[in-house]
């Protein structure tokens, strides 16, 4: 599928199934709204689906986008570029965090090199989609060509395709890239109206003194290009990197075939802007899957209407908060299947 014909396959949620979602939901032998969060959860999830109950999002599918970034030479990172790869090397051979959260969840785990500079070996487990070996540094031109966050899109829309033609019924995004929360925080920053300070944190941990630098070079990028929200592909060729766009189209991807994407942290949530920037509708298919405690996460869930449903406070990457959400979606889908009502159990209502 192009962006083209996946944006044109992207609908609103179901309206029957979303009023037959929350008259089930008055019905469940538990007192209205008890569930809180879960309950709402449940609703989206059937007005995405069509149908209620929606069905159990398993199996599970994570996508892990790499690809590296031009900005790093601007000092936004103490670590070296060659650890994405490394990390990519980690991740085929299931030593990483999401690899051991997956495998509590049952969730299957596919690294996609979208854009990593070191060429990689291939291997069980991983897609070769990359369109070029790392962006363009954005402060002094634009991170990509209109051409090549195209094809960076398409790719995450084909991947997700592929995996829902696996058989997923649930889609999570994961991504690595050193560097990768400088062009997050921008895109953040562009598709919000936010300043480049409220957008911008620490990644992976840096000093006081790095940070008011990272927020320095996202203002000067964003002065430089000022990206026009309005054109989501000419925001991410400005500012973006090749996995936030591949994340982009992987949820276009999944709301075309109206399988939830549970979103990650901010570079997830950073790819999710300009998925909705795309089509609107997408964000019937996104759940937030937790907090980041990058604060341009804040910012890009709240533009988005999204309420997380984790809070960690994490900042790790790799689709880590979306695998740890995975059970709680899992959760709120069961007890539409399987809680009695009360008719049926013969309990009394008040």
């Amino acid at each position: 599928m192009t962006l083209e014909t996946t944006v044109a396959a992207i609908h609103p949620a179901d309206q029957p199934a979303l009023a037959a979602a929350r008259e089930l939901q008055s019905r469940l032998t538990k007192p209205a709204g008890s569930l809180g969060a879960l309950e709402e959860l449940s609703v989206r999830l059937a007005g995405l689906a069509g149908v209620c109950p929606p069905p159990l999002p398993a199996p599970a599918a994570v996508a892990v986008f790499a690809g590296d970034h031009g900005v790093h030479a601007q000092g936004v990172s103490p670590w070296p570029q060659e650890v994405t790869a490394q990390m990519v090397a980690n991740f085929l051979a299931g030593g990483a965090v999401v690899n051991a959260f997956a495998r509590q969840a049952g969730a299957d785990v596919t690294v996609v090199d979208v854009g990593v500079a070191t060429p990689l070996s291939t291997g069980p487990g991983l897609i070769e989609a990359n369109v070029r070996r790392g962006t363009r540094d954005m402060t002094v031109e634009p991170a990509l060509t209109r051409d090549e966050a195209l094809a960076a899109v398409e790719a995450g829309i084909r991947v997700a395709t592929q995996l829902i033609d696996g058989g997923a019924k649930i889609l999570l995004t994961g991504d690595m890239g050193i560097a990768n929360t400088t062009p997050a925080a921008a895109l953040i920053a562009a598709f919000t109206g936010c300043t480049a300070e409220q957008a911008t944190g620490r990644g992976t941990g840096i000093d006081d003194a790095t940070h008011a630098h990272k927020i320095t070079v996202v203002a000067s990028a964003l002065e430089r290009h000022a990206p026009d929200p309005a054109d989501p592909l000419g925001v991410l060729a400005a500012v973006g990197g090749l996995e936030h766009a591949a994340i982009a189209g992987f949820i276009l991807a999944g709301a075309a075939h109206r399988v939830p994407v549970i979103v990650d942290g901010v570079i997830a949530a950073s790819g999710a802007l300009a998925a909705a920037a795309f089509a609107p509708d997408a964000v019937a298919a996104m759940i937030a899957g937790h907090l980041s405690a990058e604060p341009g996460a804040a910012v890009a869930l709240a533009h988005l209407g999204l309420e997380p449903l984790l809070d960690l406070g994490m900042r790790l990457g790799e689709g880590s908060g979306a695998v740890l959400a995975l059970p709680v979606v899992a959760a709120a889908v069961r007890v539409l299947h399987e809680v009695a009502t009360f008719d049926s159990a013969g309990v009394s209502e008040k």
